[in-house]
């Protein structure tokens, strides 16, 4: 527990039966690999079908910027219900958007509308915004000893999701001749469909009177912590700057003469990088502590952008995309992992959904930047401009760990 953590423990009652955890575990990883593949889809196509669809060629990315959106616009909203009526409300509410994101797409794509891609890659966001929520879900119920590693796990899941998601593009795009990638949002659909399938089936604690009433301490005091603004810092950047790359990737690639296969197999080995270090990561937690591991994680986010940087063949993306993806793992569990330490049981839906606002919200603004920098300029000043955010976090973090230091033999 860091020296700045003022949490209750769960207490006993807290608990559910080994069973249960287990059951929950699974079901929540098996959801996060079948919802991971709406976020996979979007990304590998919004920026090619927004190049093609737009009224004007900046606004490619657009719809990625707007997914984004929509991911910051429904945390709010997603952790309301959560403690109100539950969490697995919010998740079955978030599969429907799953579902309505594939079907307003391929009308979208029929009628060459690009308006509405937007309008659906929006609700694309509201249901990876409830789709983050499972790795906070999994620590729901678990004694403390086990938070990290649960979390940790689920995320595991998108490891599948990175498989899936390409594959699913690659085999579906030409499909409907006449309209490419129409048929690849049939198909993200009913994928959707089945993941409501399997969250239906989590048990998951009710909220708790006083966690329904707000209990707990004023949001105010919470989030001035130093170990929550470290926290919220340091995952912000991470996912904002792994979406920053990601977002610019696809499509230059496709402006450097590479095929749509290569980039789809590029975002492929991205999104498994992303998730794979998930089945370890929760021990390196446990075992050197979640701040040095965000630390490593800054550090190879850091390394992807350099590499990058020395040239613009297919094998310079790929390296790129896979030391991105596990930067941003590194970075994103392990500030998670953190942010578990900033608050009572009673606490958790306000500031997780908080935390995740944040994080979102700057994710949105890098996904607008993004797209702008590099039809203004060049992939060079994409990567080029990643170091700025970088730099802060890594100022921000050691700091924190310094001071985490000093205060270690006073308690």
């Amino acid at each position: 527990m860091s020296a700045y953590s003022s949490t209750a423990p769960d207490t006993g009652a807290s608990l559910l039966p080994d069973r249960d955890q287990r059951g929950n575990i699974i079901r929540l990883t098996v959801a996060q690999a079948l919802a991971g593949a709406n976020s996979v889809v979007v990304y590998a196509t919004g920026s090619i079908i927004g190049h093609i669809l737009a009224p004007n060629k900046s606004l490619a990315t657009l719809p990625i910027s707007i997914f984004v959106v929509g991911m910051a616009a429904c945390i709010l909203p997603a952790g309301a219900i959560a403690r109100r009526y539950g969490r697995r409300t919010v998740f079955l509410a978030g599969t429907g958007c799953g579902v309505l994101v594939g079907l307003l797409s391929t009308l979208a794509i029929i009628w060459g509308s690009f308006w509405l891609f937007c309008l659906a890659t929006f609700f694309g966001g509201a249901y990876a915004a409830v789709v983050l929520s499972f790795r906070f879900a999994a620590a729901d119920g678990v004694s403390p000893a086990r938070k990290a590693r649960a979390l940790s796990f689920v995320m595991g899941g998108g490891v599948l999701a990175g498989i899936v998601g390409p594959q699913l593009v690659t085999h579906t795009m030409y499909m409907w001749p006449a309209y490419m990638f129409a048929a690849t949002f049939i198909a993200q659909a009913v994928v959707a469909a089945l993941s409501a399938m399997v969250l239906l089936g989590v048990k998951l604690p009710k909220p708790s009177a006083e966690e329904i009433a707000g209990g707990g301490r004023p949001l105010g005091e919470i989030v001035r912590q130093p170990l929550f603004i470290t926290a919220v810092t340091c995952g912000a950047v991470s996912y904002m700057l792994m979406n920053f790359l990601m977002t610019a990737a696809p499509l230059a690639m496709q402006f450097c003469g590479h095929t749509q296969e290569n980039s789809n197999l590029g975002l492929q080995w991205h999104v498994i990088a992303m998730y794979a270090p998930s089945f370890f990561t929760g021990h390196l937690i446990t075992r050197f502590g979640a701040a040095r591991v965000v630390m490593a994680g800054l550090l190879l986010t850091g390394l992807s952008a350099a590499v990058g940087l020395t040239g613009i063949e297919v094998a310079h993306f790929w390296a790129t995309l896979v030391l991105l993806g596990v930067g941003w793992n590194f970075g994103f569990v392990g500030a998670s992992a953190l942010v578990l330490e900033c608050h009572r049981p009673e606490e958790k839906t306000r500031v997780q959904s908080f935390n995740d606002f944040i994080v979102f919200g700057t994710m949105a603004a890098g996904s607008f930047a993004s797209g702008t920098l590099l039809a203004a300029y060049d992939w060079a000043m994409v990567l080029w401009v990643s170091f700025i955010p970088l730099v802060l976090a890594v100022v921000i973090l050691a700091t924190t760990l310094a001071r985490s230091k000093r205060a270690l033999p006073a308690s």
